[in-house]
This record gives C-alpha cells, sequence and structure tokens, in this order.
C-alpha cells in the first residue's frame, strides 16, 4: 500500500507561481511514475505532467514552458514548480504514483488563481 500526501497548494494571483510537492510512503518500488493531475469545476481530471523513474518528463500542452516537474527518487517526493499560472489553472491538483501496475492517488491541494 502506498499514501500520497500533497501540499503546497493556495491562493495565488494571474502571473503568481506556486511550487507543489507530493511525499509517497508506504511499500514503494523505485520503477515507478509519478506526477499530478488536475480537476477544474465541472470538467474531468486531466493529465498536469508526470516524471518516469526520476527521468523522463510529460506535459500536457497547456502548461508546457509554464510547470516544471521534478523528483527525488531517493525520497519518493515529486515537485511541481508553476509559473506564469492563470485562471484557468484553478482546479484541485492530485498528485498520481504508479507502480507495479497499480495506480495511487492522494486527496488533491486546492489551487485558485484569482485576483
Amino acid at each position: 500500500q502506498v499514501q500520497l500526501v500533497e501540499s503546497g497548494g493556495g491562493l495565488v494571483q494571474p502571473g503568481g507561481s506556486l511550487r507543489l510537492s507530493c511525499a509517497a510512503s508506504g511499500i514503494t518500488f523505485s520503477i515507478n511514475t509519478m506526477g499530478w493531475y488536475r480537476q477544474a469545476p465541472g470538467k474531468q481530471r486531466e493529465l498536469v505532467a508526470t516524471i518516469q523513474n526520476g527521468y523522463t518528463r510529460k506535459y500536457a500542452d497547456s502548461v508546457k514552458g509554464r510547470f516544471a516537474i521534478s523528483g527525488d527518487n531517493d525520497k519518493n517526493t515529486v515537485y511541481l514548480q508553476m509559473n506564469s499560472l492563470k485562471p484557468e489553472d484553478t482546479a484541485v491538483y492530485y498528485c498520481y504514483r504508479q507502480q507495479a501496475g497499480i495506480d495511487y492517488w492522494g486527496k488533491g491541494t486546492l489551487v485558485t488563481v484569482s485576483s
């Protein structure tokens, strides 16, 4: 079993920055994918960014050039640096981890971009 705990959400003005963190605990494997999804009100959950085995990164087109994902595989932690935030980035952000074919999800952290 794996537990994911997110932190770092909050209220920020358009153009501002936030950094999300997610720590995994429990039975963890070094071969894994971690990342972030988000769900805005009335919309489906969508991929934001993932990092595989601490190296291979993937981003949604809507965040390329603004968001950066990084990870510390030894610490089972993933980060999402979000810059140039827009009101349309407002959503609940969920940490995600896949290992041994099983998906795990955090409870989510709310990011609100508003003036």
